[in-house]
């Protein structure tokens, strides 16, 4: 039996499309997890009074370092993914599974582990977080057929620039091997980040040609200003990050606005790693590149949203028919200066989020981290 919600009383949608746009439904209904209307329907199994709140949708956040269960061994800690929902996080994609104590490098291993992160995190999702975990490390040790069979294992993403390489663009053909397989790769980009990592400079990301160019504002350490514009040069996806250089990021940005070319630039934390555990991570980042770039709230939105979606080949990201109800219902922060949430990012100040529904399910209502909101999401059974 299909179940049904309806969210009511909101005050507007932001959509997740770069464009900047922002709906005005009269309500989004949803059937069994999926959006499926912007009309109201027969009365629903459950309805969320948004009380007033703008729905935006759900964060992903498209470099997170997961290893098993929700902890991190880097940071010691426990409860991270869960805790980022409440900072309106509903998806994350794994950037390698590189900070398990005694990680494997052999090619059996190497192999292993991302077989069992992928199987681990396809059946546990810590707050409803979406984990896309399994993100195989490209070592000297694998062979080209090995991405074939990592695929048939449910393996489909994969990041350069942890392995025995020197330089990091050797690894080249060991990408194209990996993407003809269809995975999404990322490479690290900038200086090296963990003991016995090397750094990654602007001609080794010519050369890699990867779908994404992890942290390429550096994780932390970033590229000179001169080689900024050339990362554009190169065919991925150019990845902000908040544990990576906030100057460089605004410099990338300007560069992309400039140049027509924001479709380009995805946001995300690059956390846990030694900056630490940062669950509001990529609201955080979302409102600096917001206040600091002059950019609507909406597109900077866009960035941590539809931007990341398209890049991973998933349908998250998106408000719209047909899309996951990924999604949170913010307010302007208590106390704020400011006359709604979108203002509020616009300004530097992080919203109050005030609930957070993950494939059209509430998974949270006045949220943990962020900012007491000012106003409340209700929510009401059928005949309740």
């Amino acid at each position: 039996m299909s179940r049904t919600l309806e969210i009511r009383n909101l005050a507007g949608l932001v959509t997740g499309r770069l464009d900047g746009e922002v709906a005005e439904p009269e309500v989004i209904r949803v059937e069994d997890g999926i959006i499926t209307a912007f009309e109201p329907g027969p009365e629903p199994d459950l309805v969320l009074d948004a009380g007033g709140a703008v729905i935006c949708p759900g964060l992903i956040d498209s470099h997170a370092h997961v290893v098993f269960g929700d902890w991190t061994p880097r940071q010691g800690t426990l409860g991270w993914i869960e805790s980022s929902m409440h900072g309106g996080v509903t998806s994350m994609m794994s950037a390698s599974e590189v900070h398990l104590p005694g990680r494997p490098k052999d090619r059996q291993g190497v192999k292993a582990l991302a077989v069992a992160a992928q199987r681990a995190f396809e059946n546990f999702r810590p707050g409803g977080v979406k984990v896309m975990a399994g993100s195989v490390i490209i070592e000297p040790t694998l062979e080209p057929e090995d991405f074939a069979e990592l695929k048939e294992n449910g393996v489909w993403l994969a990041k350069v620039g942890f392995g025995d390489f020197s330089p990091q663009a050797d690894a080249a053909p060991l990408v194209r091997a990996a993407q003809e397989q269809g995975f999404v790769v990322m490479n690290h980009t900038g200086g090296a980040s963990i003991p016995d990592s090397s750094p990654v400079t602007i001609e080794d990301v010519l050369a890699l040609g990867c779908d994404i160019i992890g942290h390429a504002n550096g994780g932390t350490t970033a590229l000179p200003d001169q080689d900024l514009p050339r990362l554009f040069d190169a065919p991925g996806a150019i990845q902000l990050v908040q544990a990576g250089n906030l100057r460089s990021s605004m410099e990338i940005v300007e560069i992309g606005w400039e140049e027509d070319r924001l479709d380009r630039v995805v946001l995300a934390t690059d956390t846990p790693t030694g900056t630490g555990v940062m669950p509001l991570g990529m609201i955080k980042t979302v409102c600096e590149i917001s206040s600091l770039c002059g950019m609507s709230a909406p597109k900077a939105i866009a960035l941590a949203t539809g931007n990341n979606g398209a890049v991973l080949g998933v349908e998250q990201g998106i408000l719209d028919v047909g899309r996951p109800a990924d999604l949170f219902c913010c307010f302007r922060p208590l106390g704020s200066s400011q006359d709604g949430p979108l203002e509020s990012i616009e300004y530097g100040d992080i919203p109050g989020i005030a609930a957070v529904v993950v494939d059209g399910e509430v998974r949270a209502l006045r949220s943990r981290n962020t900012p007491a909101p000012d106003g409340a999401c209700e929510i009401k059974e059928k005949n309740g």
